[in-house]
């Protein structure tokens, strides 16, 4: 298979980012063998060596580097121009990275019209609350909930996510159903672990208008949202979460809304992609679908 000079540029951008030549073939659909001859031949051609080749990554020297931010940004310019002409019918593979709950409440119901919308997208699903690192891993974005720190990426607020507090009926007959915050001494929380911090997080409860941080014993505490809201339903404790996590289980009296009138802060929905997709049609199409799910209010 011959490449042309854009191809050679888009796959050598795409095994930087993955650090593997595996991996940037699989995305692009290319045997491994032509990846790697083709970034051989890219290296002849430029008289430079660009990649540092371990057994178990690949790493850009400082010339690769140079020509990495060349490519993307003359990619980026390529994908700008041709999409002013096809942007009705955006292409290719799109890689994204959000909570599996989130995924299957509010992305999936809507997908089959989505991309019978856009027959020739494809798209990729990752599934977790961890760091991920977009250009490394080679995602073009992803949907996180709660409060970000700067991390040089573009940011684009789409929602928020309402909270609720619930423990199971189990629980609250044997600790009482606390009435206002200064009631919960003596209550148990099923104590979920931040990613950034490594600490359990307190809950969070909204008092006179301001956010009330409150502190309990925990006895079990998880670092996976599926993990802390099972042991809640165990009867292990107080935990907060999105509402949609619980709205089936609440329904049907599995479990109780705690302290209904001091309602935890919502939690803003974000997407974050690198400064070089968001000309890519393919992003910009699926950015204004997901906009129009969450239509900027709380869900």
């Amino acid at each position: 298979m011959r490449m042309d000079r854009f191809d050679r540029m888009r796959l050598y951008a795409r095994v930087v980012e993955r650090g593997s030549f595996s991996a940037a073939a699989l995305d692009l659909g290319l045997a491994r063998s032509t990846a790697t001859e083709a970034i051989k031949g890219l290296e002849a051609d430029l008289g430079v060596r660009l990649l540092d080749r371990t057994t178990r990554h690949v790493a850009a020297t400082l010339d690769g580097e140079d020509h990495y931010r060349r490519c993307v940004a003359i990619l980026a310019d390529v994908e700008e121009a041709e999409g002013a002409f096809r942007a009705g019918n955006p292409d290719g593979l799109l890689r994204i990275d959000a909570h599996p709950h989130l995924t299957r409440n509010f992305l999936l119901p809507g997908l089959p019209a989505f991309l019978a919308r856009y027959p020739d997208l494809r798209i990729h699903f990752g599934q977790g609350d961890r760091y991920v690192d977009l250009v490394r891993e080679g995602y073009d974005c992803v949907i996180r909930a709660g409060e970000l720190e700067d991390s040089g990426l573009i940011a684009r607020r789409l929602g928020a996510l309402r909270e609720v507090t619930v423990a199971s009926p189990t629980y609250l007959a044997r600790h009482g159903v606390p009435q206002t915050p200064d009631d919960l001494a003596g209550h148990l929380a099923v104590g979920f672990i931040s990613s950034r911090t490594g600490e359990v997080m307190p809950l969070e409860l909204i008092e006179n208008g301001h956010t009330r941080y409150v502190t309990l014993k925990t006895r079990v505490t998880a670092n996976d949202s599926g993990t802390a809201n099972a042991l809640a339903r165990a009867g292990f404790g107080l935990v907060q979460a999105p509402r949609y996590h619980f709205a089936e289980a609440l329904a049907e009296g599995e479990m109780v809304e705690v302290l209904p009138d001091f309602p935890p802060p919502p939690t803003p929905l974000t997407a974050l992609y690198p400064q070089n997709r968001h000309t890519a049609p393919r992003l910009r199409v699926f950015l204004e679908w997901v906009q129009g799910i969450f239509a900027g209010g709380e869900v």
